[in-house]
C-alpha cells in the first residue's frame, strides 16, 4: 500500500525555520518526482517545490526560491523540505505528493497547485508563522 506521513510542522516566529519530513512506504521515492505542496488561507492550493528521481534536479515556486530547499534521503525513503526565513504568508497545511507518471513535469510546476497532478497525497502537517 502507497503511504505518505508528513511530519515537521509547528508555530515559528517570522524569519524562523522549519523542517518538514514525508516518509513514503510502499513504493521508492527515488522512482518518482515528488512534490511539496501547501495550503494556505485565502490563497488555496499552492504548488512549493518538486524534486525529480533523479535528486539533482528541483523546483521551486517563485515565492519561496532561495528560501526553501527540497531534498530526500533514499536510505530512509524520505522526502524533506527545509524551510528558512519563514513569513506569515508561509502559513498553511502543507501536504507531500507523488506525481502522477502521466502528468508532465512543466504541468506541476506552473500554475496553481492541483490534487490531480498526484496520485499519492499525505494527510499534511501544519506550519504556522506568526509572531
Amino acid at each position: 500500500e502507497v503511504q505518505l506521513v508528513e511530519s515537521g510542522g509547528d508555530l515559528v516566529q517570522p524569519g524562523g525555520s522549519l523542517r518538514l519530513s514525508c516518509v513514503a512506504s510502499g513504493f521508492l521515492i527515488d522512482d518518482y518526482a515528488m512534490s511539496w505542496i501547501r495550503q494556505t488561507p485565502g490563497r488555496g492550493l499552492e504548488w512549493v517545490s518538486t524534486i525529480l528521481w533523479n535528486r539533482a534536479t528541483t523546483y521551486y515556486a517563485d515565492s519561496v526560491r532561495g528560501r526553501f530547499t527540497v531534498s530526500e534521503d533514499p536510505a530512509t525513503n524520505t522526502l524533506y523540505l527545509q524551510m528558512n526565513t519563514m513569513q506569515e504568508e508561509d502559513t498553511g497545511m502543507y501536504y507531500c505528493g507523488r506525481v502522477d507518471s502521466g502528468i508532465a513535469i512543466g504541468q506541476v510546476t506552473t500554475g496553481p497547485g492541483e490534487r490531480s497532478h498526484y496520485d499519492s497525497w499525505g494527510q499534511g502537517t501544519q506550519g504556522t508563522v506568526s509572531a
